[in-house]
């Protein structure tokens, strides 16, 4: 299905400004469709339809059943099954069709509604009620309804939804939250059973109806500078200002969300609306995972630091060592716990206990040709990339690639001889293929690897089967040199 922005663009010749504004009003409209209790399509003329509209966008209402319970985007309708629609164009204001109609054997109730950009109207909302499950008049449906009247009247005179208002629709309290309708004056003249909860929550006790709720907020917040920012809101909607969303966090420690809009139907002053949404137990949970992960990342700095330690001792113990042979075990010690360190380092700075191995390749394969013998002169180079990948695969795919490496540098160049090392990567969506080759003398006549005893290679083959799940072969090629086939799998484990 297309998008809102690619209709509009299909079926119309409006401005970028304009679209923008649809956008916004979309971005909005849930607010519009559970206080009204009703489902809201979006029509816009069609540029060469002779009079046709099409359905750009659509909302269900959470508070309520649907009108639509099928998708209507992409539907043309004709002046004649539509009429509203084209007097809400025409006469640039909401227009209700005296009798129910009928729509696949459910009542609705349709009134357009036009969205007034600048001194035109671009498009025409159809708000649209299903009828066929009576509604019990209440305080509740009243204020909702009447609520709703208003900022439909808002969207026809085109001071609703406002670009400066911030929405954070994604974050912002809804209807369903908790919603507190507010007079001229700023007192409180219906609070939801949730929006009263909200301030009890908050530490008020009493019922709202009645009472100041910019000062009562205000005494209600522990930190002065949010209670004077929350207080400065309410009032600058009650003038006419729109809102954004903000968090704060009462005396008894409950943290609430707010948002305050204007009601300004035709220019006329009516007060405003304040919708809180409790988020105590939202924002403990992500405190408590906040501290998780802070926790995990120093775990992983200080074995990164113990690790560190271990080297330089290792490194210690090499050069007060007279065996050559001694010498070059340590070193190969030295660079094994070395790239284990460089993991954790990785670690203790994600933020996901993920690890972006191609950053750290470019640290440690530096450090594999420092511990390769002195008179050889190997080029390392890598090709494609490796990606991030989760930690549980990081600390043994580095070392395998690492001793895979190390014995390439080692043993397939004779002292002094000039050579190249290439690590060749591809990876996609469930497997990860790593090819180690060089252009050295190749493998021994005989050569198995399940039976190489080199230290290297053993735990190469080790981590490959018993960490990594994957397999791992080696073979001479025939222009020479040898050739490290590494495969594991992603699927389960990125």
């Amino acid at each position: 299905m297309s998008t809102l922005s690619e209709l509009l663009a299909e079926n119309t010749g409006l401005p970028g400004e304009a679209v923008d504004h649809l956008q916004l009003v979309v971005a909005e409209w849930q607010l519009l469709a559970d206080l009204s209790f009703a489902d809201f399509l979006m029509w816009v003329p069609v540029a060469e339809g002779d009079g046709d509209f099409v359905c750009v966008s659509q909302v269900r209402p959470t508070t309520g059943p649907t009108a639509h319970p099928e998708d209507v985007v992409g539907t043309r309708f004709t002046t004649a099954e539509h009429p509203q629609l084209a007097r809400a164009l025409r006469e640039a204001r909401l227009c209700r069709e005296e009798e129910p109609h009928w729509y696949r054997d459910l009542p609705m109730r349709r009134e357009a509604v036009p969205v007034t950009f600048g001194d035109r109207v671009i498009a025409v909302l159809s708000r649209e009620t299903n009828l066929a499950s009576p509604r019990v008049p209440s305080p509740l449906e009243i204020a909702y309804l009447g609520s709703a009247a208003d900022l439909c009247q808002m969207i026809a005179d085109g001071t609703f939804p406002s670009p400066d208002g911030g929405t954070d629709v994604h974050t912002s309290p809804r209807v369903g939250d908790g919603l507190i309708r507010l007079d001229q004056s700023g007192t409180v003249v219906f609070a939801s059973p949730n929006g009263q909860s909200a301030y009890h929550r908050m530490g008020y006790e009493s019922d709202l109806i009645g009472t100041r709720l910019a000062p009562l907020t205000r005494s209600l917040i522990r930190d002065p500078f949010d209670a004077t920012d929350v207080s400065h809101r309410i009032l600058d909607a009650l003038d006419g200002k729109p809102g954004s969303r903000t968090e704060v966090e009462s005396r008894r420690g409950a943290v609430v969300l707010f948002r305050a809009l204007p009601l300004r139907p035709a220019g006329r002053a009516a007060g405003a609306l304040v919708l809180a949404r409790d988020v105590t137990e939202v924002k403990r949970r992500d405190r408590a995972l906040l501290s998780k992960d802070a926790t995990i990342r120093e775990i992983h700095h200080r074995v990164k630091n113990n690790l560190q330690t271990v080297a330089a001792l290792l490194r210690l113990q090499s050069r007060r060592t007279q065996s050559a042979e001694a010498r070059q075990a340590l070193s190969e010690s030295v660079r094994r716990v070395s790239s284990i360190a460089m993991v954790h380092e990785a670690l203790s700075m994600s933020v996901d206990e993920r690890v972006d191995l191609d950053k750290l390749f470019d640290n440690v394969l530096p450090m594999v040709g420092e511990v390769a013998t002195a008179e050889s002169q190997v080029k390392l180079t890598r090709s494609g990339s490796f990606g991030v990948v989760v930690a549980e695969i990081a600390t043994p795919l580095v070392m395998v690639v690492a001793e895979l490496v190390q014995n390439a540098v080692e043993h397939a160049f004779p002292s002094g001889r000039a050579g190249r090392g290439e690590i060749a990567v591809a990876r996609s969506a469930g497997w990860l293929d790593v090819i180690v080759r060089d252009d050295g003398k190749g493998l021994p006549a005989g050569f198995s690897l399940e039976r190489a005893d080199g230290l290297g290679l053993q735990i190469a083959r080790t981590l490959v089967e018993s960490e990594l799940r994957g397999s791992l072969s080696l073979r001479s090629v025939k222009s020479g040199g040898t050739e490290a086939a590494l495969r594991i799998p992603l699927s389960r484990r990125v």
